[in-house]
């Protein structure tokens, strides 16, 4: 009797190693199968969101830096000024672009030199350094510029995350398609591969984690462009804080009046 059971017991551990794979392979199927509503995929996109942009109104200084075969190539540096309702103001602080402003209100962009009156019409995809863009600078507000998917759950860097097919909400958009990687803990971003209006595949960004007065919140963004791989563009945020401009600062008219501004 002891050796029956023995046996059951040998033959039943024997089965579980067995089918053990396809067990972990039809749990993790059906959480990836996991369904969100969109309501929680807006708020996992806003959650998102915060680790980038932090309060509503706020000045970012950013650094952009280009390597080309792991070589630092060119940098500058800008102030982002940021408010709701996707509006930015973007002041050129390199060398030799004293002067030089960006200015976006919701689809409409336009850039103001010094020494001219007129501003000149452009488009978020006009490309500021290497390989970032006009639109990655300005904003990139996946909450409200996008309509989220839930696709599946899967491994990532070793980590659960929730992959999301975004779709732009208006033509303007930076870009019309977003496939987004988000930490399925946390929601922070961690990779999105980003698609031109063609449907071409224009650069992947990668989303590097940092910690501002105890708080997690990206602190670089690296671009690999799917032409030039050799190219690796990191823009990063190396402070943001609370600021307000005044209105008359996101008007084009003004703007192009103010041929020195110390923002």
């Amino acid at each position: 009797m002891c050796k029956l059971k023995v046996y059951k017991n040998s033959l039943l551990v024997g089965l579980l190693l067995i089918f053990a794979p396809f067990v972990s392979a039809e749990v993790m199927a059906s959480e990836s199968k996991h369904e969100f509503s969109s309501v929680q995929i807006e708020s996992m996109l806003a959650k998102a969101d915060s680790y980038r942009l932090g309060e509503a109104f706020a000045k970012v200084v950013t650094n952009i830096q280009v390597y080309k075969k792991g070589q630092l190539d060119s940098e500058d540096y800008y102030h982002v000024y940021t408010r709701p309702e996707r509006k930015s103001l973007v002041v050129f602080k390199g060398a030799g672009q004293e002067g030089q402003k960006m200015l976006m209100l919701q689809d409409n962009y336009w850039l103001l030199m010094p020494r001219s009156r007129r501003p000149i019409r452009i488009t978020p995809m006009q490309r500021l350094l290497g390989g970032a863009s006009i639109g990655d600078v300005a904003t990139l507000t996946w909450s409200q510029d996008y309509r989220g998917q839930f696709v599946a759950s899967e491994f990532l860097q070793d980590k659960l995350a929730h992959k999301l097919q975004l779709q732009a909400k208006t033509k303007g958009a930076s870009y019309q398609k977003i496939t987004l990687w988000l930490d399925a803990e946390s929601h922070f971003p961690v990779r999105a591969e980003l698609y031109l209006k063609s449907g071409k595949l224009a650069k992947v960004a990668h989303f590097v984690p940092g910690l501002r007065d105890q708080m997690l919140f990206v602190e670089e963004m690296v671009l690999v462009d799917s032409i030039e791989a050799a190219t690796e563009t990191r823009v990063r945020y190396e402070s943001s804080t609370a600021h307000q401009l005044p209105e008359k600062f996101y008007n084009p008219a003004y703007l192009s009046r103010q041929s020195k501004m110390d923002l």
